[in-house]
């Protein structure tokens, strides 16, 4: 038996011992004659390798107070608010959130489903996290480009989508366009190509939308953002529009407003109406800089489902838009 075998060997009869059999560690390492830590080791190993899916039944359908209000205030579908101590940072907020989102995806996502994908930090944190679960015919779609002349390296968001396609078993499309044109009618003249039609098709029938807001001044940095994607002119156009945040790179207003942004014309992310027709559009956040967007967001009714950390969504109900609530 080779040591990838031996191992796995190990970690069933540990996760069997420990799950079914409900022995402690301390009784398992005696039997097993294994130290307590390589047994934790062994059941760490379990979990991560989808051996083990641990599954939270909320039998009560009961929700926090927070979660309550922000769900009635915004006429959410579902909210998720993550714990997680506000001294301990944002970086530590987003870990969590990720983490959860990982476990949460693995009860949502069902055969034949198409999962759309915007890439960015926050979702190449879950994809970093993600639970190895087999789903049936499922397809993954690329939201939004990612090339640009910036960064020769185009690698970024296709490693996302290639997490999620191999955790879960799915085919993959990538959407192989730039992020932003540099001419509207090269964006118009390429979207009647056939194979661009064809991810554009999948994108509008998605059963599952996954994405975050992008945020110019995040803790933890929106990628677009960050790397080269926008030039000091566009820049300089979405400061003049008012712009507080996007999603899939599509740029909107305070007010929800985004048609007549004349940089969204040259932008490969969906129209936002988009996130008004797909059942399940699950927006997941992190970090003080991104509630203005995701504010504006939650007005303009662009998600239907809300993952976020605790100190984040206080951060959203202190400003008085979640109406009287009492923590």
């Amino acid at each position: 038996m080779n040591t990838e075998d031996r191992i796995y060997q190990e970690a069933l009869s540990v996760a069997t011992m420990y799950y079914y059999q409900g022995l402690t560690t301390e009784a398992i390492a005696r039997e097993m004659n294994f130290s307590r830590p390589k047994v934790s080791r062994l059941l760490s190993h379990a979990r991560s390798s989808g051996m083990v899916e641990i599954k939270i039944v909320n039998v009560q359908k009961a929700l926090s107070p927070l979660e309550r209000q922000i769900r009635d205030t915004f006429g959410l579908d579902a909210v998720h608010i993550v714990p997680a101590p506000e001294l301990m940072g944002e970086v530590v907020w987003l870990e969590r959130v990720a983490r959860y989102t990982a476990n949460y995806l693995n009860s949502v996502l069902s055969s034949g489903d198409i999962l759309a994908i915007a890439w960015g930090t926050t979702i190449s944190e879950i994809a970093s996290n993600l639970i190895p679960h087999r789903v049936p015919e499922l397809r993954v779609v690329q939201l939004n480009g990612s090339g640009n002349t910036f960064t020769p390296d185009n690698r970024y968001a296709a490693n996302i989508l290639h997490h999620f396609a191999q955790n879960y078993e799915a085919n993959v499309m990538l959407f192989p366009v730039p992020t932003f044109f540099d001419y509207r009618e090269t964006k118009a003249a390429m979207w009647q190509e056939r194979s661009v039609k064809r991810i554009i098709d999948l994108q509008q029938n998605a059963s599952v939308l996954l994405y975050s807001i992008g945020s110019v001044n995040a803790g933890v940095p929106s990628h677009v953002y960050s790397t080269g994607y926008l030039d000091p002119e566009d820049m300089e156009e979405l400061e003049r529009e008012q712009v507080i945040g996007d999603l899939a790179t599509v740029f909107f207003r305070e007010d929800g407003s985004w048609e007549d942004i004349p940089l969204n014309s040259r932008a490969s992310g969906p129209p936002l109406s988009l996130y008004r027709k797909v059942k399940r559009a699950i927006c997941v956040v992190s970090g003080r800089n991104k509630v203005p967007g995701l504010r504006a967001a939650l007005k303009a009714r662009l998600m239907s489902e809300l993952i976020l950390d605790e100190p984040t969504a206080r951060l959203l109900c202190r400003s008085g838009d979640c109406g009287d609530l009492e923590t």
